[in-house]
């Protein structure tokens, strides 16, 4: 049991270093998007964002957006030593969203082009159901296993 208590004594730290280094990489994101921000506003069309300027502003926007969820997953982990999978998968969804929106068709062919929007289409059909199923059940994943809300 020492060994156990060993391991899960360096998992907490493991955790803890993630922790301190997604902070560092959410601070840095977001001093990027100011930056990208205020010259998208100020430099290049003064009030007005061109729309591959838009694009590149939520891009980073939504970088930001997942490095916070993925900083309250590892939280979450870190206070409960559980996962919250629908964290997870609203974390999935927003990646993908971001794939969508910085998704550049100039560079593929029409068959390509419809084939990589009807897989994230799928992606986004399973995950939205994954989403559903692990809400309605009220799952959540621990130490203990797998458990339902209220258990």
């Amino acid at each position: 049991m020492k060994v156990i208590s060993g391991i899960d004594k360096i998992e907490k730290c493991i955790y803890a270093a993630l922790m301190v280094m997604l902070v560092v990489v959410l601070i840095t994101a977001m001093a990027d998007l100011a930056i990208l921000l205020f010259s998208a506003l100020v430099t290049t069309s003064p009030i007005l964002m061109e729309s591959s300027e838009m694009i590149n502003v939520l891009g980073a926007f939504l970088l930001v957006l997942i490095g916070v969820e993925l900083l309250d997953t590892i939280k979450a982990y870190f206070r409960e030593n559980t996962i919250h999978v629908e964290i997870v998968i609203l974390l999935a969804v927003i990646a993908v969203a971001r794939k969508v929106i910085l998704m550049d068709p100039s560079n593929m062919n029409g068959f390509e082009y419809g084939f990589e929007m009807m897989s994230i289409g799928v992606i986004i059909v399973g995950l939205t159901a994954g989403y559903y199923l692990i809400k309605k059940a009220g799952i959540t994943i621990g130490p203990g296993g797998v458990k339902k809300s209220g258990e």
